[in-house]
């Protein structure tokens, strides 16, 4: 019998919110490996030895690169959906309504939201930019 996550009650990686613990931890990745230098990562080491490191390297970029692009992906969603601001769109009296001051608290919300999406979508796209040429360098060394 084979459980799925859903069925013990955690959680499938897609169905977690954003977490800035998880952002941190991939951009510390991101820029660990792109501080890496494939000539210093292979000195004296064999051919063969020279090899086998640089094809684990340029492996572990490409994961990590997936890792980037996945929530990249999911910050852009973070992001997309309707305009918060159109409450410019409705007459002073409905603003300042009982419900025009809730909508304010939600219009709040979301445009935090957004903002913290937004730095956290161009950090990890900053990041992985970077790492690009890593990939492609060890890929034609492989």
């Amino acid at each position: 019998m084979i459980l799925s996550s859903h069925q013990l009650g955690v959680a499938a990686p897609s169905d977690r919110p954003p977490s800035s613990e998880s952002d941190e931890a991939l951009s510390a990745r991101l820029r660990d490996l792109s501080l890496v230098e494939l000539d210093a990562l292979t000195a004296g080491l064999a051919s063969a030895e020279a090899q086998v490191v640089i094809a684990t390297f340029a492996d572990d970029v490409a994961d990590a690169l997936h890792e980037a692009r996945a929530r990249v992906t999911a910050l852009r969603q973070a992001i997309a959906g309707p305009d918060p601001l159109n409450i410019l769109d409705l007459q002073p009296r409905q603003r300042a309504s009982d419900a025009g001051q809730a909508g304010a608290v939600r219009v709040y919300d979301r445009l935090v939201a957004q903002a913290q999406a937004a730095r956290a979508l161009s950090r990890l796209a900053d990041l992985a930019s970077g790492l690009v040429g890593k990939l492609f360098e060890a890929d034609r060394r492989r």
